[in-house]
């Protein structure tokens, strides 16, 4: 074999550590960007945020030098003269003068108070309520309900059930099988294992065989519990706790149709077979009817009631308003913080210095500044990426859903010059905001079907025909899929059943036998 040296001339893309960065920052959701630049703000010294005039936290050291030399200066002027009795005489008189001038202003300002109220005067009518007050008392305007100022989803249903389970008078052998029943109902208020489980495991609690507790023992805290508030908790089943809950209510002919529902029929309601319900039970249309508004007031989940995830708030990235008849696309000023470098610390870096702390800082410096360029190429491609969306989509913010235009990602790189994965990473986990509402990007991305007169439709304005069709139909006798795909198609929209199945589907709407309602 002939060993031999070549060259070879050729591209090949390298991933440098500033690629890197403005790739991860590019990907990044508005609540990851925030963290990630407060991670750079404490690790590196070189940045530092511009305040909103321009000015940076330099800046403000200055003047608070600045302040500090002139209350310096002061008080140097006052040791001077601290011997000098006529100035001695003009502190005193200042002093007063300020003095009087503070007491008259407080005079002036508090309300001439009696020592004793009459009889007939309340306290709001001397003393104006405070803020949480005001908003609790009457008025139609001030009505406010006070679970308002109350964090919801915060408890835990677990102690909500062992607290009331500690006010009753259990003896221990009962609180420890009670913290066993409590410690296997889930979020929603379900036993999570079977009995015999739950026997299981209270059982190897107890070190001497005679102590230990037997299945009817367990069935009787099962049933104490599932009278706690809220009432169902513990059940096996939504069943089991629709029963339970429908106990709790005034025994009435009503109330023992609605058990014999739930207890009997409880497939058949949901698959909304109203005729057979009411031919084997022998209820007329109203008598039903009333019985279903009882069933739906009913509560499947009762944990959830005590344990609810909070809120999941979202911060567009986008603003889009609509100036003298011209869509404006600009980035939220809030998540685009403005960073610089600090100009003292980076006079410090010397060129020819080859010491330890000298690279240290060159080294931050540079990667400051990488830092700031990725960041500001982000917000960049951000704009660019959302301005050409709003171009396409123009009819959606004028004339809503039914005007979406088809658009798929390589239509935005075409036009801005990118890669599809760029477009990707911009328009995952970001929102833009619009006078329709908070949209993510992705929203205005959507497949097309062909039409009639040769043009396309998107999947998008299909969707939101079908939900106005939906919307529409008579709840006795609701739309079929094959029955919406023919009007679409009477329309000029070329769709199949299978279609319509598949885009009602992903909307969450239930099939037309589950649509149907009594009138």
């Amino acid at each position: 074999m002939k060993h031999s040296l070549q060259m070879k001339i050729g591209q090949q893309l390298a991933m440098t550590p500033q690629l890197q960065q403005a790739i991860k920052l590019l990907q990044l959701s508005t609540l990851e960007l925030q963290t990630e630049i407060q991670q750079a703000l404490d690790n590196n010294p070189m940045l530092e945020l511009q305040e909103d005039d321009g000015s940076s936290n330099e800046d403000t050291a200055e003047s608070e030098a600045v302040k500090m030399r002139s209350e310096n200066e002061k008080e140097s002027k006052a040791e001077e003269s601290a011997n000098d009795p006529e100035h001695e005489v003009e502190m005193v008189a200042n002093e007063a003068l300020d003095d009087l001038s503070s007491t008259i202003e407080l005079s002036e300002a508090a309300p001439d108070i009696p020592d004793e109220l009459p009889v007939d005067s309340a306290w709001e009518d001397i003393y104006e309520p405070a803020y949480g007050a005001s908003q609790m008392q009457g008025g139609d305007d001030n009505q406010r309900d006070f679970t308002e100022y109350t964090s919801a989803g915060s408890g835990n249903l677990q102690d909500h059930l062992l607290e009331q389970l500690g006010l009753r008078k259990l003896s221990e052998a009962d609180q420890i099988i009670a913290a066993t029943i409590v410690n296997c109902i889930d979020d929603n208020g379900y036993l999570e294992d079977e009995v015999d489980d739950i026997l299981e495991a209270i059982n190897g609690n107890f070190v001497n065989p005679e102590d230990q507790c037997g299945y009817d023992e367990v069935e009787a805290m099962m049933r104490l519990i599932q009278q706690l508030d809220p009432v169902g908790c513990g059940s096996r089943d939504a069943r089991e706790c629709m029963l339970i809950q429908l106990a709790e209510l005034p025994q009435s002919p009503h109330v023992d149709v609605c058990i014999r529902i739930i207890g009997e029929h409880l497939q058949t309601l949901a698959a909304r077979d109203f005729a057979r319900i009411k031919r084997q039970l022998k209820i007329s249309d109203s008598q039903l009817q009333e019985c279903i508004q009882t069933i739906q007031s009913l509560t499947p989940r009762p944990g959830s009631q005590i344990v609810s995830n909070k809120p999941q708030y979202i911060v567009p990235d986008v603003f889009v308003k609509k100036i003298k008849g011209v869509w404006r696309v600009e980035l939220n000023p809030d998540i685009a913080p403005r960073l610089a470098v600090n100009s003292m610390y980076a006079g410090l870096v010397k060129r020819a210095d080859k010491s330890d702390d000298n690279n240290y800082m060159r080294n931050q410096l540079q990667e400051a500044r990488w830092f700031i360029k990725s960041l500001q190429s982000r917000n960049e491609t951000l704009l660019r990426v959302g301005t050409a969306i709003v171009e396409r989509q123009r009819g959606f913010l004028e004339y809503g859903d039914e005007a979406m235009r088809p658009l798929v990602l390589r239509d935005i790189a075409e036009q801005l010059e990118l890669h599809e994965s760029t477009i990707s990473r911009v328009t995952t986990q970001k929102y833009i905001h619009t006078p329709r509402g908070i949209f993510e990007f992705k929203y205005f991305f959507s497949s097309h079907v062909s039409t009639a007169d040769g043009g396309e439709c998107s999947a998008t304005a299909i969707r939101a025909m079908i939900r106005k069709f939906i919307a529409k139909e008579d709840p006795g006798k609701p739309l079929s899929d094959s029955k919406i795909a023919s009007t679409l198609v009477a329309s000029g929209i070329q769709v199949a059943r299978r279609t319509v199945a598949k885009y009602r589907e992903s909307m969450s709407i239930p099939p037309s036998n589950e649509r149907k309602r009594l009138n």
